[in-house]
């Protein structure tokens, strides 16, 4: 039998159902979730301290539900543990959404939810050393990694403009500029909710060929040498 090495610690009572581990176990997960819709709501992400806190909790309630339900009719069936993990998976779904420029907004979001469900569920079970492990990696990565994320995607091959240009016409020698820099195009997509602006908006993914550029210029670089050209109103990465 695998022993939890953080319930060892706490003692016999905090692995047992009872009224002072169900008090914990709750508590815990409301402590835990606070941290973490801190982090999102200080980003000023849609779902923030409340949500991740009720959707936490949430996990930890039906976990101890079960586990007593379980112990009345001896069965080791998770019915309602199962169907909180959909039902957070279908309520991290409704925080996605697309802006203006065709990017699906709120991914990062929606999955903390659901990841948060899990933990809550993990609180209500009395993994204690799991939760903990499991809280400190999805904090880690909501905080830290963005950083990593952000200098990675900064030195790829690959990236993606918006781009609006003064006039259509404009396009065929933004496009040549493109291939004069040893950039090339892989695919541009005309953006219809500027339609009515009197702007031509693009969507407009780019890969860089030039080995030169490979290793000394990065996204920003090229991207505000690019926005030095008259035609252009406006350029920023996506």
């Amino acid at each position: 039998m695998i022993t939890d090495p953080i319930a060892t610690f706490l003692g016999v009572w905090s692995s047992q159902l009872n009224g002072y581990s169900v008090f914990f176990r709750i508590s815990l997960s409301i402590l835990l979730s606070s941290f973490i819709g801190w982090e999102r709501s200080s980003k000023r992400h849609s779902a923030g301290f409340r949500t991740f806190m009720i959707v936490t909790l949430s996990g930890t309630v039906v976990m101890l539900i079960d586990l007593y339900l379980n112990s009345i009719f001896g069965g080791q069936i998770f019915i309602l543990s199962a169907l909180s993990i959909i039902s957070a998976a279908r309520i991290a779904t409704r925080t996605l959404f697309f802006t203006s420029r065709n990017q699906i907004m709120g991914l990062t979001t929606a999955v903390s939810l659901w990841g948060s469900c899990i933990l809550g569920l993990a609180v209500g079970a009395g993994l204690y050393t799991i939760t903990a492990i499991t809280f400190l990696t999805l904090l880690l990565c909501l905080s830290k990694l963005p950083y990593l994320e952000f200098f990675l995607k900064n030195r790829s091959n690959h990236f993606e403009i918006h781009l609006e240009l003064k006039n259509s016409l404009n396009l065929q020698n933004f496009v040549s500029t493109i291939r004069k820099l040893g950039l090339t195009i892989d695919a541009i997509e005309m953006n219809p909710a500027y339609a009515n602006s009197g702007l031509s908006v693009y969507s407009i993914a780019i890969s860089i060929s030039n080995e030169e550029l490979k290793k000394y210029k990065t996204h920003r670089e090229i991207i505000e040498a690019l926005g030095t050209l008259e035609y252009i109103y406006h350029i920023e990465e996506i």
